[in-house]
């Protein structure tokens, strides 16, 4: 009987809150920020996406006629050094920085996210050993933290994730913790306690459901950051390798040519702005659509 009036709750807060969420994303739409971020967002994954089909040329094809030229009609954003056609290597790197700062942040909250939950729900010596080596982490600049384990591992997009991933984990961990440690003492958890419910389930269907927001709202800005982060590595040769295309590499060739081929520099540095700014913006729309003072 009484497992059963556990479901029917349940139920009911899974009905409700599909409705909050609906309502939410009307909101979102609504809000001059959160739409701007989002329509941005998606134009920039939907380009990186589309890639192989709306790149007028291979991103490696090199024309030796046409060695930094200016942007003409066959090459709208201009050539570099080794005359590649740089629209196609800008819509080419963005598949190689969304994929980047998306990977990176994601295992960034499958590793820091459980971790986080259980170390808030438990307690004790769990909480202890996780926050000590989170402080740890934390005493690290980010960027200075992401350089040095991607220069330990070795150049390429797979260590660079890595890199970025290890430096993120904390701020997600100290995130979840903290949610934990304020839903733990609801009444609702405490009933689902007293009905026998296994941790492992309160954890999933009553703990984790009440802090999916600050850690949503959260990952926008990762990926944000772990953009710059991969941009800046790639820049110092520390991530994808030539002649693959990168947004932070190309700025690293484009720096030589600065006087003489300006294009080269303006473009990726230009994507990676707006790109940034896009998610920046995609988050500040999401905290205001689900700050609590901001309800209606």
């Amino acid at each position: 009987m009484a497992a059963s009036s556990l479901e029917v709750v349940t139920s009911e807060r899974r009905r409700l809150g599909e409705g909050v969420r609906l309502r939410g994303f009307l909101r979102l739409l609504r809000s001059g920020k959160g739409t701007a971020g989002l329509l941005i967002v998606l134009l920039c994954a939907g380009t990186a996406f589309l890639a192989p089909w709306i790149s007028p040329h291979a991103p490696d094809a090199t024309d030796w006629s046409a060695v930094r030229q200016a942007p003409t009609p066959a090459h709208p954003f201009g050539t570099d050094d080794l005359g590649r056609d740089v629209l196609s290597r800008v819509l080419w790197g963005g598949r190689t920085s969304l994929l980047a700062g998306v990977l990176s942040v994601f295992l960034a909250m499958a590793v820091g996210v459980p971790l986080g939950l259980a170390s808030g729900y438990f307690g004790g010596w769990l909480d202890e050993v996780v926050m000590r080596i989170t402080d740890a982490l934390l005493s690290f600049p980010f960027l200075i933290l992401a350089i040095a384990l991607a220069a330990t591992l070795g150049p390429s997009l797979g260590n660079v994730m890595i890199a970025i991933a290890v430096a993120t984990t904390p701020v997600f961990l100290r995130l979840a913790r903290g949610q934990a440690l304020a839903v733990r003492e609801e009444d609702f958890v405490e009933a689902a306690r007293a009905m026998g419910a296994p941790h492992h389930v309160i954890l999933l269907r009553h703990v984790l459901p009440n802090c999916r927001t600050p850690i949503v709202v959260q990952a926008t800005s990762g990926i944000a950051a772990a953009i710059i982060a991969e941009s800046s590595l790639s820049f110092l040769g520390l991530g994808v390798q030539p002649p693959a295309p990168s947004w932070g590499s190309m700025l690293n060739v484009a720096k030589n040519f600065m006087g003489q081929a300006p294009w080269m520099a303006i473009w990726p540095g230009l994507f990676i702005f707006v790109t940034v700014m896009g998610f920046n913006l995609l988050g500040d729309g999401l905290r205001d659509l689900f700050d609590p003072r901001d309800q209606t």
